[in-house]
């Protein structure tokens, strides 16, 4: 999409999109889409700290984890779901009392989530076509659609 829009001198103001723990270790937007944003002075809006619920299944993080690692990220606004008030203070909590992964606790928390993360199995959207809205309208990438 972004190599879409440079191509065609569109300019964009943001972007969103998921950047969890998981993400570094399979077709990562954190490695491939999150440098380009900020080469180009781009806002990042995160979204998916936790794969909506998937990552903590995998048993390999706390919520609390989730939300500081994208947090310490070079982003501007992290959208995280919050279906009860216990989970708005909890993310509200993280917020307010940040203090930005060092290398050696973000190297460990991604050592300790690299199993879980390899195949994309706790990131759904990644794998499968059910959350990805351009394979129904094709021509949002310049694409004609098949008759």
């Amino acid at each position: 999409m972004l190599k879409m829009g440079f191509k065609n001198k569109f300019i964009f103001d943001a972007v969103q999109m998921p950047l969890n723990v998981m993400a570094p270790h399979f077709e990562s937007f954190e490695k491939n889409v999150l440098p380009v944003l900020e080469k180009h002075d781009i806002g990042v809006i995160a979204m998916k700290p936790f794969a909506d619920g998937q990552i903590l299944k995998s048993k390999t993080v706390r919520p609390e984890e989730c939300l500081r690692y994208v947090m310490s990220l070079p982003i501007d606004v992290m959208v995280t779901g919050c279906d009860s008030y216990t989970i708005l203070d909890q993310a509200l909590g993280v917020a307010r009392n940040l203090q930005i992964m060092t290398q050696t606790e973000r190297k460990t928390l991604l050592d300790r989530t690299a199993d879980a993360g390899q195949n994309g199995r706790f990131e759904p959207y990644k794998m499968t076509q059910h959350h990805d809205s351009t394979i129904f309208n094709p021509q949002w990438l310049g694409i004609k659609a098949k008759s």
